[in-house]
């Protein structure tokens, strides 16, 4: 597969960034793939790794989950061969299955890097008081983060973590979850810079990522939240000082982006801007890939099927074809639709560009009974998150 680039002037101000270090492990390009369920499985990550460097995160395992085998579970933390680091990403709301969960991956060396899950805002996740709203307890953020760092230090497998500002303006947690991470020994610390309750609606507070990397001195800081192209990356990192980024859906239908990102963090013209004919080779060669992750060619196929309209954003494709790309069941039939697309399009600039993915509007948290009551757990709280353990993985 080729990759078609064009010249282009360097983003203004670009400061090259050094490599990241993560524990033992260190990253050329420092940026991270973040764990996005149904999206960043195997065989995504693989086409992301064929598209340009840097850390890619396997989809959010829960840590009950992990501890009990379930089969999904244990799938979703299998990685390629030559995947280095093998990154997996965990949430739990209880100290003891996080710490007991991350022993597994760290003890049987299933993963050299272990990501914990704070920034989730999803209602089934903030219900149960996990996810982004989970660092109001304090305590219990604490006690996690200390589980998970102690249960993978004797092994060297390095644990960061990944959070929100907050649950809403009214009750933000970010500073000084950050600096109880740092003492806790993590490796790193990532800010998505919005709030539970921003959900994924406007527009990335990127000043608390600044004010984060102020405050969190010892450890890198990431920044996450609204980067769509090289410049958002480049312009996010002269604005915060932060020491990388993290995509999330400025990835979906731009596996190519990393190429792109490291070009930009690099200082060099040369930017990956691909026609439609390369587009169309990723989405098949994406297809052969899910086909082969999930050993069923037509599973592969409907999981491929969302991803078409973030692919062909901005691109010159009727609706016809792009129905049928929608309903594609086969890697012929994809074939078929994808030959038939008048393939000698040019990038399109700025139409390709911008928000792809979810977003919606705020949304007021689910939260249990009574948490933002007190910063404390009480015991009471504490046998009910215990029960509450989320046992599926993926989402």
């Amino acid at each position: 597969m080729s990759t078609t680039t064009e010249k282009q002037p360097a983003p203004s101000g670009t400061r090259v960034l050094p490599p990241l270090q993560i524990g033992p492990h260190t990253i050329e390009t420092p940026v991270e793939l973040a764990p996005m369920a149904g999206v960043t499985n195997r065989a995504f990550r693989t086409l992301c790794r064929e598209n340009g460097g840097g850390l890619f995160v396997a989809e959010m395992v829960t840590s009950r989950a992990l501890v009990e085998g379930h089969p999904e579970t244990l799938r979703i933390v299998t990685f390629d061969e030559d995947e280095s680091p093998r990154s997996a990403q965990v949430y739990g709301v209880d100290p003891a299955t996080v710490g007991a969960a991350v022993r597994i991956l760290a003890e049987r060396e299933l993963a050299d890097h272990v990501d914990l899950n704070f920034g989730c805002p999803v209602p089934k996740v903030t219900r149960k008081g996990g996810g982004a709203v989970l660092p109001w307890k304090r305590d219990l953020f604490a006690s996690i983060v200390t589980a998970a760092v102690e249960a993978a230090r004797p092994f060297g497998v390095p644990v960061t973590v990944k959070m929100r500002k907050g649950i809403d303006d009214d009750h933000l947690t970010y500073l000084e979850a950050g600096l109880v991470a740092q003492d806790a020994g993590v490796a790193a610390v990532a800010l998505h810079a919005r709030t539970a309750a921003d959900y994924y609606s406007g527009t990335a507070d990127w000043s608390a990522i600044a004010r984060l990397k102020e405050t969190v001195r010892h450890v890198p800081v990431l920044g996450n939240g609204d980067i769509w192209s090289a410049e958002d990356a480049v312009r996010m990192v002269d604005e915060t000082g932060c020491d990388g980024v993290v995509v999330g859906r400025g990835c979906q239908g731009r596996p190519w982006l990393f190429a792109d990102l490291q070009a930009a963090f690099e200082g060099r013209a040369d930017r990956v801007t691909p026609g439609l004919r390369h587009v169309a080779e990723t989405i098949y060669r994406h297809g052969e890939l899910m086909a082969g992750y999930f050993e069923d060619e037509g599973k592969g196929m409907r999981d491929l099927r969302k991803h078409m309209a973030w692919y062909l954003k901005g691109y010159a494709v009727g609706g016809d074809a792009r129905r049928a790309l929608a309903m594609v069941s086969t890697l012929e039939e994809l074939r078929g639709h994808l030959d038939a697309l008048d393939l000698d399009q040019p990038y399109p600039g700025a139409d390709a560009e911008g928000p792809r993915g979810r977003a919606g509007s705020p949304k007021k948290p689910h939260l249990p009974y009574g948490w933002l009551d007190s910063r404390d757990l009480d015991a009471d709280f504490e046998a009910s998150l215990r029960e509450a353990e989320l046992s599926v993985s993926g989402g």
